[in-house]
C-alpha cells in the first residue's frame, strides 16, 4: 500500500491519539510491526508553537519514515501554515484533523466539529494541499462518519475531499455525538470506500486479529488503524499482522520481553520528557500495561507514588521479574488477561514461541 511515493511496510496502523502517540510511542508501535504511525495533532495557533508541548510534538529525531503529523485548526489559511511548519520540522505527509470528539477540541470547530461547515472543511483542505502538493507531501485526513444520526455525511465529504487532492481517507465508525459509545458503523464506512479511489482506512474498535479481518472483510477498507486497543499492549500490531497474512496466531509475549520493552519504552520516554515531567506522564503508560496483570491494580497505586525515573523503572523492572518468576506469559491481543503456565505446559497448549527481537 503506498501513500504518494511511500511505500508502507503493511496495513496495520497506529491511530493518532493526543497525550498518546508521542515520539516514544510511535516508535515502539513501529518496531512492533505498525506499518505506519500518525503523531498526535500539532495545533495550527502560531502563538502555540514555541511552547514545550509543540516542540516536543514536531520533534522527529530518530523516528523512521514516513513521518505523519496530523494538524488541527479551523482557519484555513492557519492550517496551510501548520502544513508548511511541519514539513519543515520533518513531516513527510501532512494529516488533517476531521475526527477527534473531543469537547475542548469541538468547541473550538476544530477536529469532528468541521463535518458540520462542509464549505469550511473544504477549503482547509485545499489550503493544506495548495502548499504540501508542490513539496511532493502527501496530504491525507482522518475523520468519522458524520456529526449526529442525523448528520452522517461523510460519504460526500470524502468525495470532495478526494477531489481537493487528499491521498488517504480514514474514517472512525461513528458520529462525533457517539464519542466511543455504542458500536462502529462499519456499514459507513464501506459506503466510503465505494464512493472514492484513494485508500481507505477503518477505525473503531479493532481489539483483536479476528476483528480486523472481520472489519477488513465488511468494509473493503485497504487498511484499518487500531488506536485504545494498543494502550499497553503494543504487540497488537505484529499479532494483527501475522493473522492477517498467515491465519495463524502469534503466541502471546513472553513476560520476559514485554519487561525489556516498556523498559526501554520508559527510557525513550524518560529523554524527550525529561525527570519532572517523565515519571508523572509515564504513570498512564505503565498502568495500561499492568490493568490486567497479577497485582496490577496494587503495584500502580504504589507506582504513582515514586517521583523520579530511576525509582519508576526500578520498580517496573521488579513487578515484572516477579511475575516472570512464575513463568508467566501475557495473553494474546485482546484477551485482556494473564495466562500461567512453564513452557512446556503452554507448548501442550498449542502456545509456545521462543522470545524474538522484533525489528
Amino acid at each position: 500500500m503506498n501513500i504518494g511515493p511511500f511505500t508502507l511496510a503493511n496495513h496495520v496502523f497506529a491511530a493518532p491519539m493526543a497525550g498518546v502517540t508521542d515520539r516514544p510511542f510511535r516508535r515502539l508501535c513501529k518496531r512492533l510491526g505498525a506499518g505506519y504511525a500518525v503523531s498526535e495533532m500539532v495545533t495550527s495557533r502560531r502563538e502555540l508553537w514555541n511552547t514545550l508541548k509543540t516542540s516536543r510534538r514536531a520533534d522527529h529525531a530518530g523516528e523512521p519514515g514516513p513521518i505523519a503529523v496530523q494538524i488541527a485548526g479551523t482557519d484555513a489559511p492557519m492550517m496551510a501554515e501548520a502544513a508548511q511548519y511541519n514539513i519543515d520540522r520533518g513531516a513527510q505527509i501532512v494529516d488533517i484533523n476531521m475526527g477527534c470528539p473531543a469537547k475542548k477540541v469541538c468547541n473550538r470547530w476544530a477536529g469532528s466539529a468541521l463535518m458540520q461547515d462542509e464549505a469550511l472543511a473544504l477549503s482547509i483542505v485545499q489550503a493544506v494541499v495548495a502548499v504540501c502538493a508542490p513539496r511532493g507531501v502527501p496530504v491525507t485526513l482522518k475523520m468519522r462518519t458524520g456529526w449526529s444520526a442525523q448528520n452522517r455525511n461523510a460519504v460526500s465529504l470524502a468525495r470532495a475531499f478526494e477531489s481537493a487532492g487528499v491521498q488517504m481517507l480514514t474514517v472512525h465508525g461513528r458520529t462525533r455525538e457517539q464519542g466511543y459509545k455504542g458500536e462502529a458503523e462499519y456499514e459507513i464506512i464501506a459506503a466510503v470506500k465505494a464512493a472514492v479511489r484513494v485508500p481507505v482506512v477503518a477505525n473503531g474498535d479493532i481489539t483483536s486479529p479476528e476483528k480486523a479481518r472481520a472489519v477488513l472483510a465488511c468494509t473493503g477498507a485497504d487498511a484499518i488503524m487500531i488506536g485504545r486497543a494498543a494502550q499497553g499492549q503494543p504487540w497488537i500490531f505484529r499479532e494483527i499482522a501475522h493473522f492477517l497474512a498467515t491465519g495463524e496466531h502469534l503466541a502471546p509475549p513472553l513476560v520476559a520481553e514485554v519487561r525489556r520493552l516498556l523498559l526501554e519504552h520508559l527510557q525513550d520516554h524518560y529523554t524527550l520528557y525529561g525527570e519532572f515531567s517523565g515519571v508523572r506522564t509515564a504513570r498512564k503508560h505503565i498502568g495500561w500495561y499492568v490493568r490486567a496483570l497479577s497485582g496490577g491494580e496494587a503495584f500502580r497505586a504504589r507506582m504513582n507514588l515514586l517521583e523520579n525515573c530511576e525509582a519508576q523503572a526500578a520498580a517496573v523492572a521488579d513487578y515484572f521479574d516477579e511475575l516472570g518468576s512464575r513463568g508467566d506469559r501475557l495473553s494474546r491481543a485482546g484477551a485482556g488477561v494473564l495466562t500461567t503456565g512453564t513452557d512446556e505446559e503452554q507448548e501442550r497448549r498449542g502456545g509456545l514461541r521462543h522470545e524474538q527481537e522484533a525489528h
